[in-house]
């Protein structure tokens, strides 16, 4: 490995492993779709407790939710699959790299790329098989919430747990989402040093913007702040 290979791998390191950190602080100082989307769900699971109507509408939403992170530990699984061939090929996939174009370098080194992006996509995948166990556990704390004419405090404090399980589980799966940034930005390596860099600082930025600065981040502030008044 080069001094420009080892530079670009520390950063993504960093940047990888230090995601969390970098979104509180990113929340502290101008608001997140995360943070917000965590008082939101406290509110759910306080309506859903104190529903007079059937939690019907409930239980679909949270059928929606465990649909869609099935769909992507699903793909997770077949990407996964596909890189961990490639890594395996050994000199037969090498050569077929170096004739696209791939600034593949060694086996050795070849096979260290890719191990980079199976590793953000093995991390993701845990994610979602995570979020779904959370998900299934909602499910039963929602079908044994008591009835609403039960006492106040009881209800309050029950939607409270319910959001401690809840947030959780939607943290794991939007972590198993931004696994496919990072094991882009790490597939950016096989063409070189300075495009793992860009890939990298790309996929930081854009899921910043897209958790403090974009539409959907203003909206969902906005709906935190009218739910505060």
């Amino acid at each position: 490995m080069t001094p420009a290979d080892w530079a670009a791998l520390a950063l993504y390191l960093v940047v990888w492993l230090g995601y969390e950190p970098i979104l509180q602080h990113v929340a502290k100082a101008s608001g997140a779709i995360a943070t917000d989307l965590t008082v939101l769900r406290a509110i759910w699971m306080r309506g859903m407790a104190m529903r007079q109507d059937t939690r019907l509408l409930d239980g679909q939403l949270l059928g929606h939710v465990i649909t869609s992170a099935s769909f992507f530990t699903s793909s997770n699984l077949i990407l996964t699959a596909g890189v961990a061939g490639v890594l395996f090929g050994g000199y037969s996939a090498l050569g077929k790299a170096n004739e696209i174009g791939f600034a593949a370098g060694s086996l050795m080194l070849f096979q260290g790329k890719l191990a980079l992006s199976l590793a953000a996509l093995a991390r993701g995948l845990l994610s979602f098989i995570w979020a779904i166990r959370q998900l299934n556990y909602c499910v039963a704390l929602i079908g044994a919430a008591p009835e609403s004419d039960a006492d106040k405090a009881l209800l309050s404090a029950y939607a409270d747990a319910a959001s401690e399980v809840l947030n959780p589980a939607l943290t794991s799966f939007s972590s198993g989402i931004r696994a496919y940034y990072f094991a882009m930005a790490a597939g950016a390596w096989l063409f070189g040093p300075a495009p793992f860099a860009a890939g990298t600082l790309a996929a930081l930025a854009m899921l910043i913007f897209r958790q403090s600065s974009s539409r959907s981040a203003r909206g969902v502030r906005r709906a935190r702040a009218l739910l505060d008044e």
